[in-house]
């Protein structure tokens, strides 16, 4: 069992959502990620979404963009990301940690260091999961075998226009968890529905099995709660990334911490599902 599978089922065990908060590697300096990370555990993360960054990141708004951007400025590729993760786990060797990017930067990680080079050296990091936004399940079979011999979970997008049978297809393949996108566009566009989010769960259930986590369009305690009533997981990215890039950096982790520990807190109301 995964670290993600084990962390999920104990929330599940509680009766509690996870907490699933996403920062860009490097962003919005170079050398606090680690320090970040561990931050947002002690707020009340419970998996950490780690963006790679990538030049041209076709899922992502403006505000995950401008981090990329930077975090690219800085030097940050995958190896440095690798290494980010492999720093955190000096200090955490519980918190569930997944690399969300795009698939140029794994395929050329392993153009550069040899064939599944990127599995087993993001194994040897610590890393429990892994995210591809332009990995499509049918060209995946072989990266999730590859994944799930080394106890890492490969998870998968659904979005409010996928199809039935997309949705069995992802249940065939995906671990860990699976990531509803709640709004047509890009990261931080538009406003939440709850309401449409929450008709859609009871049909992605008809054909995933694994808990389901929800993102896009979550930016405070009142959004989360209203997703959080029917989802497994909460995940917020482009607030975060907006809270962290208008601190200073000594007050970082705090502020992003005081975000995070509102969003735990409101989600730690909720009755069991």
């Amino acid at each position: 069992m995964s670290r993600i599978q084990s962390t999920m089922s104990a929330l599940a065990s509680a009766g509690r959502r996870a907490l699933i908060p996403y920062i860009t590697a490097g962003y919005p300096f170079p050398d606090i990620t680690p320090s970040l990370m561990h931050d947002m555990v002690d707020a009340g993360a419970d998996i950490i979404e780690l963006g790679v960054p990538f030049s041209d990141p076709m899922a992502d708004g403006p505000v995950i963009q401008k981090a990329g951007e930077a975090a690219l400025r800085h030097g940050i590729g995958m190896a440095q990301v690798l290494a980010m993760v492999k720093q955190f786990r000096e200090k955490d060797n519980r918190t569930p940690v997944v690399l969300m990017g795009y698939a140029n930067p794994v395929e050329r990680y392993d153009g550069v260091h040899g064939e599944k080079a990127f599995v087993d050296h993001a194994k040897a990091a610590g890393v429990d999961g892994v995210l591809v936004v332009d990995y499509p399940p049918e060209e995946c079979e072989e990266f999730a075998a590859d994944l799930r011999a080394r106890d890492m979970d490969l998870i998968f997008l659904l979005a409010p226009t996928s199809t039935d049978a997309r949705m069995a297809l992802v249940g065939r393949l995906a671990t860990g968890y699976v990531y509803y996108v709640s709004l047509k566009g890009v990261t931080g566009a538009g406003h939440l529905d709850t309401d449409a989010v929450a008709a859609m769960l009871p049909r992605i259930r008809k054909h995933i099995a694994i808990p389901v986590g929800v993102g896009f369009g979550i930016r405070d305690a009142e959004t989360a709660k209203g997703v959080g009533i029917g989802a497994d997981a909460v995940v917020i990215g482009s607030k975060i990334i907006q809270i962290a890039e208008q601190a200073s950096k000594q007050e970082v982790g705090p502020a992003v911490g005081a975000f995070l520990k509102d969003i735990r807190n409101a989600l730690d109301t909720l009755p069991p599902l």
